[in-house]
């Protein structure tokens, strides 16, 4: 069965570019536009990965993660932002709120995808 990864981007062209590179890799894909929208959608089903952009309306991707770590169906779920921020001091919010990875757009989706299977494993 192929595993789910959830995109969090208002960015509609972003999470197309991002989507037709996981889909081509086999992966299921579920797309949110923004950290609330992520959460409804998430409302308890299977995602075994999202890739979170920072900058977002309504919510923003470490608020985001901060909330989806604190519900114990996934405090596990490994996440990564991808993201025009690059600073060191974000980084490390990101870090703490429970992100696994940090990539800067713009990102090559070979890249991306290397870190999405290296989370996931086979």
């Amino acid at each position: 069965m192929a595993k789910t990864v959830m995109i969090v981007d208002d960015s509609a062209s972003l999470r197309q570019v991002v989507r037709m590179a996981l889909s081509g890799a086999g992966y299921q894909v579920m797309e949110a536009g923004d950290g609330q929208d992520a959460l409804d959608k998430l409302n308890g089903n299977k995602v075994h990965l999202v890739i979170s952009d920072v900058n977002m309306p309504r919510m923003d991707g470490i608020t985001f993660v901060k909330i989806l770590k604190q519900r114990p169906e996934y405090r596990f779920l490994p996440v990564i932002m991808l993201t025009t921020e690059a600073g060191a001091t974000r980084k490390d919010e990101g870090r703490v709120a429970g992100a696994k990875a940090w990539m800067v757009k713009p990102f090559q989706p070979a890249q991306m995808l290397a870190a999405v299977s290296k989370l996931l494993g086979p």
